[in-house]
């Protein structure tokens, strides 16, 4: 307890900064809770003037400061004029934007904000909704941002501060561009408050954050105010991951953890944890990890729910919650059940039942009222919203989830429970990083309601406990720009500030700060290798001759050698493609290599495309995909012809065990009785390698016992040469990189006639910059060119969603199209999409990526009235029918797109009209309960 002197001195301190910053004092009584230190070292910097970059924990409290630059601005200035014939006119309000990454954490920071403030002073900006948008207080998405500041927007007037929450969302590489755009080209009147998470690299953005702001304070915290403790869950045994503290700062995994996995491992291997059954022993121990409803009913009976179940899988995750049900988990008494089922009529009363049906909603709903759910992107967007409503209210106590759940909602748990530390990326399988882990287990833990947080990893023989323990306790979650020039950009830029003012710009971007700065340690590296290049040269110089001389005839030898080999290859690669440009339907062929080894019949011969032909076959072990060239080691040789039915289905398991038959009944060897792998054709000795080594056998260095000696060092320096060479062309490459891609794009853009030559912005130019898609120029050049003139309303939502869709897996063949005007403007976009593509890799750009037809049916179904299961159904998805939540959001990304087209100027009257009426088809049942409830 402390003494009167002490508590005297400590209000006194009070007393002092309570006069020194009045605005946070009384802020700091409004909240109702005493500010950490960070929290009140940030809102002192911001009080004093100063912008602040604030990385703190998941949890920590961030956004407090975010919402004292809220308090700031509605209170305006203490100095502010005060006419004098009204001395209690409050002082003149300034504005605050809170900006956010996605679109559910604007909402949510919305209803925060007017809970408190009132619905009069703040308002909410996104691409679904605008609601008061000239209030003092305005929370949007950050691209709204962007596109007012382009815009030049009235509702800029007055701007006094902007959040940006989740600033470290500028690593994004789809959408991280578009903070750094904001921060660059915000006014230097505007103060800026930055919110990220704990990034290895504080210092360094906060360096580049003053040369492009002005002075920035940067507040670093790394405690958590919840503290979080780590376990690995072995087959029925927990573990503490660190005895005590201490062993967690010094990354000393618990001993006994160490010596029962190690144990485990080793009965494993010696046969004692084999599966049993007609598989067992053949491909040695298999591990059996708990199961999952055993997991959940473990945390419940430790008193560890609520908690988030991190799977990396849509369907592992419905799996997940279907198996604890067959399990007959119960989370929930009556009273939450009832309350459960209230909640979710209320919410889902918009949704036709015809198409509750479809989204299986009696079995979530039964999930639900025993309080477990499912989260991930592929659920109906509403349905992710009652799981995070009820799941902050207690209601639903085990939630599987994808970790798109650890991104910015504000979701926490008394623990989370990784599954496996392994995660698909979109393009291969790929451990998760310490960041990420960090982001993951941030949830475990709610302030002012759990004493302690705790983190569960899943052990498996795979899974080391020390990698386990450095990925707990490393916090290199480094910040990287993934900011790139963009068409828009580009003329937006041009537009507002002129080319050379533009290209200024760029270069005061954080990529060109990070690239600038990496580019003293690469010099330093070069100079580093240059001299010990000179030392390799020292211990391969041989008394008997010049030994370079020597060493540069060897090095032409091997050479000469490796460009034959490539010929041939080259040769046997084309004489493959032309023979599979041959191919018609029903030709039976022999595949020599790969898995897909053996006898073939061709269904679909694919010839007339753009790249390599691809013919879609059959094999006579039922398997239909597409080959390639690569397949091919010699020449495609057609050994017979089969009848293939004219509406042949390959997706049909009977049509493909029919149709193989066939090709097995030929008679034909499935292997051909090879002929000792690969040809080789025997033309002789060549004449240049002839005559080389003729000069090699007569070198006077070729007589040198220490030969080999020699020629070991000089291969090292002359391995370190072209590693160095590579440095300085790196070099060279960063410094000015960005303002050397604008100057590509303007060049194409000047050449199809967006820009002039005198660097105006044409009347292209200016509907180009209203044009905010991926694609967007490949957009403007089909608006130009009239590619969706004339079509209706369905046909037209179904041609623009190729510019904006991305399936999630790449599929092999391509996807049909409705027949007609949509069919003739899509393989029109595709023309002009070839076309850009070229002009791209002419100057060495980054390709427009290529549209993609997967959804086309979809939405134009939809939009023609059809049942939203036939819809579903026709998605051209791996695994069936498409999931309603990315339905949801690619037709959100249509309705975007459609609206720019029914504002732009560069379209006709009659086209944008069209547009109009294709929004409203698009947007019902599903999509319009959307719209209203976001």
């Amino acid at each position: 307890m402390s003494s009167p002197a002490e508590r005297y001195a400590a209000a006194r301190r009070k007393a002092a900064q309570a006069a020194q910053f009045p605005a946070l004092d009384e802020f700091a009584l409004e909240l109702g809770f005493d500010l950490d230190d960070f929290q009140r070292e940030a809102c002192q910097s911001l009080e004093r003037g100063s912008g602040v970059l604030v990385c703190a924990p998941t949890g920590a409290g961030k956004t407090v400061v975010g919402e004292f630059a809220v308090h700031l601005a509605l209170r305006g200035r203490p100095d502010d004029p005060v006419p004098a014939a009204d001395a209690t006119t409050p002082p003149a309000r300034r504005k605050c934007f809170y900006t956010t990454p996605i679109k559910a954490l604007s909402n949510q920071k919305y209803h925060d904000l007017v809970g408190r403030y009132g619905a009069e002073q703040v308002g909410l900006l996104t691409g679904d909704n605008a609601i008061n948008g000239d209030a003092p207080v305005v929370v949007m998405t950050t691209e709204v941002l962007r596109n007012m500041l382009y815009a030049g927007s009235s509702t800029l007037q007055g701007l006094a501060y902007v959040v940006m929450d989740e600033v470290h969302y500028l690593a994004d590489r789809f959408r991280g561009g578009v903070w750094e755009e904001v921060i660059i080209h915000l006014p230097a009147s505007v103060t800026l408050v930055s919110l990220s998470a704990t990034v290895s690299n504080a210092e360094e953005f906060a360096d580049w954050l003053v040369t492009v702001r002005g002075e920035t304070a940067v507040v670093v915290s790394e405690h958590r105010p919840v503290p979080l403790w780590q376990h690995m869950l072995v087959g029925k045994r927990m573990f503490d991951l660190f005895h005590d503290a201490d062993a967690a700062r010094k990354h000393d995994v618990h001993p006994e953890l160490l010596r029962y996995t190690r144990e485990t491992v080793r009965r494993l291997e010696l046969g004692e944890g084999r599966s049993a059954g007609p598989g067992a022993g053949r491909r040695g121990p298999r591990w059996r990890g708990p199961l999952r409803p055993d997991i959940v009913d473990r945390l419940d009976r430790e008193g560890l729910l609520p908690a988030i179940l991190f799977i990396f899988s849509r369907a592992g995750c419905a799996a997940a919650v279907q198996q604890c049900l067959a399990a007959g988990l119960r989370l929930t008494s009556a009273e939450e059940r009832a309350e459960i089922r209230r909640v979710v009529e209320s919410r889902v009363t918009a949704i036709p039942g015809e198409d509750l049906s479809v989204l299986g909603y009696w079995e979530w709903l039964d999930g639900l009222e025993r309080g477990l759910a499912a989260h991930h992107a592929g659920m109906l967007p509403v349905f992710k919203e009652i799981v995070e409503e009820l799941f902050v209210r207690g209601l639903v106590k085990a939630v599987f989830a994808t970790e798109t759940l650890a991104l910015g909602i504000n979701m926490p748990a008394r623990c989370v429970v990784l599954e496996r530390l392994v995660k698909y990326n979109g393009e291969a399988h790929v451990d998760l990083t310490p960041g990420e882990y960090t982001q993951l287990t941030g949830r475990a833990g709610r302030r002012g309601i759990d004493v302690e947080g705790h983190a569960v990893v899943v052990w498996s023989p795979e899974t080391d406990p020390r990698h386990v323990a450095g990925l707990a306790s490393t916090r290199t979650y480094p910040l990287r720009s993934s900011f790139r020039p963009s068409y828009n950009m580009a003329v937006n830029l041009v537009g507002t500030v002129g080319a050379e003012p533009a290209r200024a710009l760029l270069e005061s971007s954080f990529a060109q700060f990070q690239a600038d700065r990496s580019v003293v340690g690469l010099a330093r590296q070069v100079q580093r290798n240059t001299e010990t290049i000179e030392a390799y040269g020292a211990e391969a110089a041989c008394h008997h001759g010049d030994f370079d001389e020597y060493f540069a005839l060897r090095v032409a030898i091997a050479d000469r050698e490796k460009a034959i080999a490539r010929q041939g290859q080259t040769q046997r690669k084309a004489a493959a493609v032309a023979s599979l440009e041959r191919l018609r339907v029903g030709d039976v062929i022999r595949v020599p290599s790969g898995r897909r080894a053996g006898l073939a019949v061709v269904l679909d011969p694919a010839t007339g495309g753009f790249g390599e032909p691809r013919p879609l076959v059959l094999t006579q072990d039922r398997w239909a995909g597409r080959v390639s060239p690569g397949d091919f080691t010699t020449p495609a040789e057609v050994l017979a012809r089969i009848r293939v039915p004219k509406h042949f289905n390959h997706r049909s398991p009977g049509a493909r065990r029919d149709l193989a038959a066939e090709v097995s009944g030929t008679g034909l060897d499935r292997h051909g009785g090879r002929r000792g792998g690969r040809s080789r054709q025997v033309t002789g000795e060549d004449h240049q390698i002839t005559q080389l080594r003729t000069e090699l056998r007569h070198h006077p260095c070729h007589a040198c016992p220490e030969r080999e000696e020699h020629a070991r060092w000089a291969e090292r320096r002359r391995r370190l040469e072209r590693d160095t060479e590579e440095l300085r062309e790196r070099v060279s490459g960063r410094t000015g990189s960005l303002a050397r891609t604008f100057d590509r794009i303007v060049a194409l853009l000047t050449e199809r006639g967006y820009l002039a030559r005198d660097g105006a912005v044409t009347d292209a130019g200016r509907m180009l910059g209203r044009i905010w898609t991926e694609a967007d120029l490949l957009v403007a050049e089909c608006l130009r060119r009239g590619v969706w003139n004339g079509l209706s309303p369905a046909e037209l939502a179904a041609a623009v969603s190729v510019v904006v869709f991305e399936a999630r897996r790449d599929v092999d063949e391509r996807a049909s199209l409705p027949r007609g005007p949509v069919a003739d403007a899509v393989d029109e976009t595709l023309k002009l999409w070839g076309e850009i593509e070229a002009d791209e890799a002419a100057r060495g750009l980054t390709a427009t990526r290529e549209p993609d037809l997967g959804f086309a049916w979809p939405v134009y179904r939809w939009a023609r009235g059809e049942a939203l299961a036939k819809v579903l159904g026709s998605g051209h998805e791996i695994d069936g029918e498409m999931p309603a939540g990315d339905f949801v959001r690619w037709a959100r990304q249509v309705v975007d797109l459609l609206g720019q087209i029914a504002d732009s100027g560069g379209a006709t009257t009659e086209l944008r009209s069209t547009a109009r009426q294709a929004i409203a088809a698009v947007n019902r049942g599903v999509l319009a309960y959307h719209t209203s409830a976001s």
